[in-house]
């Protein structure tokens, strides 16, 4: 089916509930309506009758309006929209049908709204100035160069859903955890750190948080079942079963500010999860309020369904791009958010995401806020063929500050993720994949997978998607893994070796890293790879298993810290140097060097000569074989000025001092 945008007016104007002063503006856009009744209500109680019903007015380009003398701050409301049947192809099952008139009547909340009750049944008038927590105007990002980005993803429940966190049992799973500074595990003085703490001493910069807008598949009022939350309901509104009271509309904002401030205060800026792709329902508020317009149809007529969800929204048409930037816009304004990670970002046209990195490049410190996302849809869409979507094909067309996930990299470094038992150059099968991990190293400069700068590819072997890197790693270098592989108390030092050598790789890539949490301590999921709707057991960060398996997080640690203090290795060439066939071997800038050697034996690289008549001198500055050792060796030693001895399945750093 075909789109004809001469049939859908363009409206301009502001759109949601407008606090003024001395009253309240509601505002919606709704072409086809042939009628809006806006219904009021004291509180966000589902079954609780409307205090008052008002009929809208129509006023230009599609848009309705009602004008109210009351300031409504704290007011719940949501629409009745009376459409001539004709104009409704999917009805609603709770839809109001008079045959007689020829009409359909639905109910809906405001997909403008910034704020909502329990459940997203109904909107709320809100007085954004009184969600703000105390220090918030006084909140600012920290200053944090693209060269020292490190990324670490995580999910608000899996962050303090253990019960051995320490957090306080009324924050477990919340967005006030994040509050929580000094948490260690089970609440042991000077013990082990949780939580904020935790992030603190791993050193990375920015916190990714995956969907933390209202979404559709948790009870808000029970916080049950645990779900990953890629179901958006409201994009505009945090998620109520995050907050300490789902009812009140202002609380879970303020709660959601709280967690940025805290975040920002600890040094640590936050991305934001976005699923502008689809939403959690065919019959969602969008289509409620224009139905047919803000979901792409196949040819068939029937919803497009390139997000494997049910639908696709239509980010190439002017109602719904204009949402999305203004959307984008908002958080980073109001909730201060410092970043945007777009779901299957390759749904998403490319004329919409470049005009909101111009836009948000007009903010106070916009030119800092990170975009990127993953360059690929799970099945075919439907767009309008006169626009580009963010796919692999159409990437380049993207603005050179906005970056992607490189599945090259990923695929290369710990095999195929389609294919659970296929291993990459760090799991058995380094002479495959040595070249492109080399290309990997270098940010893939001067191949097809190339970006306009090394800033747009995202390094990574692990996210919430897929299996995560210590299942993976188990499920390619064991015939038949057994839990203790799993648990990573077995005889497992070349997985842990494996790993490291992963970390070092991505670490130590041009670009900017990324990690799924937990992934310094074997993070573990049993070979699950699509735990979106599982237990929040199986889903959340084992703070004991982190306390065990503290070598490997000191690896990363290292890495971080080298990584952070070395611009090169964000953007410096890297000139390979002499190896033996299965080990990449990079001098990196002018004064560094790494070597991954997967292989089995000890291997000796010839390292660049130092200039004569300096007394500088190679130095081994970070060695895998500290956290990881698969044998009995020593670990890497230089001889004779220029000869760095790397053991077998290790990865080292020399630096020329």
């Amino acid at each position: 089916m075909s789109f004809v945008e001469a049939s859908w007016p363009d409206y301009a104007g502001q759109l949601g509930p407008q606090l003024l002063d001395h009253g309240t503006v509601f505002t919606i856009w709704s072409p086809t309506a042939a009628c809006v009744t806006l219904r009021l209500f004291r509180t966000s109680d589902p079954q609780e009758n409307p205090s008052a019903t008002i009929n809208l007015e129509r006023t230009q380009d599609g848009a309705w309006q009602h004008r109210s003398a009351e300031r409504l701050a704290g007011t719940y409301y949501d629409y009745l929209l009376t459409f001539p049947a004709s104009a409704v192809s999917t009805v609603p099952s709770d839809a109001i049908i008079d045959a007689a008139a020829g009409t359909v009547t639905i109910r809906t909340a405001d997909p403008w709204a910034k704020a909502s009750g329990v459940n997203g049944e109904r909107s709320m008038v809100v007085d954004l100035a009184s969600t703000n927590p105390e220090g918030w105007l006084d909140d600012r990002s920290p200053d944090i160069p693209a060269s020292q980005t490190v990324i670490w993803e995580t999910h608000v429940g899996d962050f303090s859903n253990d019960p051995h966190g320490g957090f306080p049992p009324e924050h477990r799973g919340k967005f006030l955890a994040f509050t929580d500074t000094h948490t260690t595990l089970d609440n042991q003085p000077g013990g082990f750190p949780t939580g904020i703490a935790y992030v603190k001493h791993l050193g990375v910069t920015h916190v990714q948080i995956m969907p933390f807008y209202d979404y559709g598949s948790v009870d808000e009022a029970t916080g049950t079942p645990y779900n990953w939350g890629y179901d958006p309901i409201a994009y505009d509104v945090p998620e109520g079963s995050y907050s300490t009271d789902p009812y009140d509309g202002a609380v879970r904002i303020r709660e959601c500010k709280a967690m940025i401030a805290a975040l920002h205060r600890a040094g640590i800026r936050v991305i934001m999860d976005v699923v502008y792709n689809h939403m959690y329902e065919n019959d969602n508020e969008f289509e409620r309020m224009a139905p047919g317009y803000f979901c792409r149809r196949d040819d068939a007529g029937g919803f497009a369904n390139g997000s494997g969800c049910g639908n696709d929204m239509a980010s190439e048409r002017p109602m719904f791009s204009r949402f999305i930037v203004d959307s984008l816009v908002y958080w980073a304004r109001e909730y201060h958010v410092d970043g945007f990670r777009f779901d299957l970002m390759g749904l998403l046209d490319t004329q919409t995401l470049n005009r909101a990195r111009a836009e948000l490049d007009k903010l106070p410190g916009g030119e800092s806020i990170l975009m990127y996302g993953e360059p690929w849809s799970a099945d075919k869409t439907n767009a309008e063929p006169s626009f580009t979507l963010a796919d692999k094909q159409g990437r380049k067309l993207l603005d050179a500050r906005i970056g992607w996930f490189c599945d090259e990299s990923r695929d290369s470094i710990k095999g195929n993720v389609m294919l659970e038992r296929a291993p990459g150059y760090v799991n058995g099968h380094s002479s495959e994949f040595v070249e492109l991990v080399r290309h990997a190293l270098n940010g893939w400069r001067g191949t097809e997978a190339q970006g306009k700068q090394v800033g747009q590819i995202v390094q990574y072997v692990s996210a919430h998607d897929d299996l995560t890197l210590w299942d993976k790693l188990c499920l390619t270098m064991r015939d038949d893994p057994a839990h203790t592989d799993y648990d990573a108390t077995g005889n497992v030092q070349d997985i842990l070796a494996a790993n490291a050598i992963a970390a070092g790789l991505v670490l130590t890539s041009a670009g900017l890293p990324f990690m799924l949490s937990g992934e310094e301590f074997t993070r573990t999921k049993y070979g699950c790879d699509n735990s979106f709707d599982r237990s929040a057991e199986l889903n959340w960060l084992d703070w004991s298993r982190a306390a065990r398996l503290s070598s490997l997080i000191e690896w990363y640690r290292k890495l971080i810290a080298v990584r952070k203090a070395h611009r090169d290795f964000y953007d410096g060439r890297r000139v390979a140097l002499d190896s033996p066939e299965q080990v990449i071997a990079a001098r990196v800038g002018d004064k560094l060097a790494v070597c991954a050697n997967p292989t089995t034996d000890t291997v000796t690289i010839h390292l660049p000569q130092v200039p004569t008549g300096t007394a500088q001198h190679w130095a081994v500055i970070a060695d895998s074989t500290d956290a990881a050792a698969a044998c009995a060796h020593s670990g890497a030693q230089i001889a004779s000025g220029v000869d760095l001895s790397v053991p077998a399945r290790a990865f080292v750093i020399a630096e020329l001092r």
